[in-house]
């Protein structure tokens, strides 16, 4: 019974504070959602975006969760949540002229991707 509980939860991996603007990577988790474990695999592969390496990287990682931890099948799986949020700035001052600073904010976000497996939400 838990651990039916725990399959409907799903497997999830997060990764935090990624140097990166949320909608540059909101770009590639929104294709991602709703795919099978392999196409969540291989779709970011064949995108010129500097979040596909890491998307794909908490794929993996879900995965892994999923049948360690849950002991569900990797080939059942699909990406049933693709989460990212922004997170704090990381302030800069640029020299400007007549002795000013312009501030420069450097975004950070967080990937959250949850795992589900397909039988699991069938029953």
């Amino acid at each position: 019974m838990e651990n039916q509980r725990r399959s409907i939860l799903g497997a999830q991996a997060s990764a935090k504070n990624i140097r990166m603007s949320a909608t540059k990577a909101r770009r590639v988790a929104e294709r991602i959602k709703g795919c099978s474990y392999e196409e969540a695999l291989v779709s970011p592969e064949f995108m010129p975006y500097k979040a596909c390496y890491i998307v794909s990287q908490l794929v993996l990682s879900a995965a892994a969760n999923a049948s360690t931890n849950l002991g569900l099948n990797k080939s059942n799986l699909f990406v049933s949540e693709a989460r990212v949020d922004s997170s704090s700035y990381l302030k800069r001052f640029r020299p400007r002229a007549q002795g000013r600073g312009y501030p420069i904010r450097k975004p950070s976000c967080r990937i959250t991707i949850m795992l589900n497996s397909r039988e699991e939400t069938r029953k």
